[in-house]
């Protein structure tokens, strides 16, 4: 007989859900069939005890989300965007990015640990605007509505390391790297055509806990209106478009969970200015450390003193992470690759959510905000 979900440990901590999420978070890439059976084969464990405990966790919010990931950076133009807000304007401009812009996806409040190069910018977020729509059009609309005084846009101009995996990452010593250098994945859009569209629409929409199952795709190939073979054929060549990320298991890691614990306690976004001509060399070397999530390069220009590597690592120790980009900047030096200025920006209040790229849904926000879905093409 199944537990109940009162009978079910809902701590990250337990071992048999630690076993699941090490795997459910970010190890399951692409296109999966049958994520609940791949996760168990990851994990050493049987498909109904998986499917178990993710309903369960998922249930009280231990998880946040299950969904298929997407590349969306080939998908809408994105940007990571720094945005400079009158203090007293701050809270209202983090509720209204979080709450009333569906193209926003990490919304946070940073700060430095001095008055350091681009200190000013306490707002970060990430932004993802629909194909034929103009990125700086909506940030400028933003900006009036929030009353910021200014912002910059910064868009990722190649990738080196992408995959959450908060408690795989625990434990981790200070200099944990792989072998081999970063793969650089370069951003590159994608045309899909309208069928393509449909069943990525499909494919990234969360599942509640009573849709999962080992049967996952075929009410979503139903509702796309193929049968379940096409469904798989137009989900695989999504992902040899490189536009489909991973299936995951989403923690909620910054606000406290159900028994009071927290995934993570420290949010840290590093900042490197490498010399030009050596970004990709810098990158692929950053993107080899264990503890990065999140590995870019992005000019961040004179504001935020000529960086243009950046990456973001989580954790419960303050120190340790700064332990761990101690690692990173000898490593750096180690291999020949100056630096000529760093910084940390520490994540506060955050809000997460994956950003819309469809292009009718941006069509019909600028209706529900009273602008003419022309004037903001690009």
């Amino acid at each position: 007989m199944n537990a109940t979900l009162v009978d079910i440990p809902l701590a990250v901590d337990d071992p048999i859900n630690a076993r699941i999420l090490a795997v459910s978070e970010d190890r399951l890439h692409g296109f999966q069939r049958d994520p609940i059976g791949e996760i168990a084969r990851q994990a050493g464990l049987e498909p109904e005890v998986v499917l178990e405990r993710i309903k369960a966790l998922l249930r009280r919010r231990v998880i946040r989300r299950v969904r298929q990931t997407l590349l969306a950076t080939n998908l809408a133009a994105g940007a990571l965007i720094a945005w400079q807000v009158p203090p007293e304007k701050l809270t209202g401009a983090f509720e209204d990015l979080a709450q009333n812009d569906p193209f926003s996806g990490h919304v946070v409040i940073r700060s430095t640990d001095g008055d350091t190069a681009g200190a000013k910018y306490r707002l970060w977020t990430t932004l993802k605007i629909p194909q034929g729509f103009d990125l700086h059009k909506h940030c400028q609309y933003l900006a009036g509505r929030m009353g910021a005084s200014s912002f910059k846009v910064m868009p990722a101009r190649c990738l080196f390391a992408l995959g959450v995996g908060h408690v795989r990452r625990r434990g981790l010593q200070p200099g944990s790297k792989s072998k081999q250098l970063a793969e650089a994945v370069d951003v590159q859009p994608v045309q899909l055509t309208a069928l393509q569209w449909r069943v990525l629409t499909a494919l990234k929409r969360e599942f509640t806990p009573e849709e999962l199952g080992r049967d996952l795709w075929r009410p979503r190939a139903a509702e796309t209106g193929v049968d379940l073979e096409t469904f798989y054929r137009r989900a695989g060549e999504l992902e040899r478009l490189g536009v489909l990320g991973r299936f995951s298991t989403f923690l909620e890691h910054v606000k406290p969970l159900p028994a009071g614990e927290k995934v993570t306690q420290y949010n840290a976004l590093f900042h490197w200015a490498v010399p030009p001509g050596r970004e990709m060399d810098a990158g692929r070397q950053v993107g080899r450390f264990h503890i990065m999530t999140h590995a870019y390069w992005r000019e961040g220009g004179p504001e935020f003193g000529q960086v243009n590597i950046m990456g973001v690592a989580h954790g419960r120790d303050k120190e340790l992470l700064l332990a761990h980009k101690a690692a990173i900047d000898r490593h750096l030096q180690a291999v020949g690759i100056p630096v000529s200025y760093t910084n940390v920006f520490w994540g506060g209040r955050s809000e997460i959510k994956p950003s819309e790229i469809a292009p009718q849904a941006y069509e019909e926000w600028c209706r529900a905000n009273h602008l003419d879905p022309a004037a903001m093409r690009a």
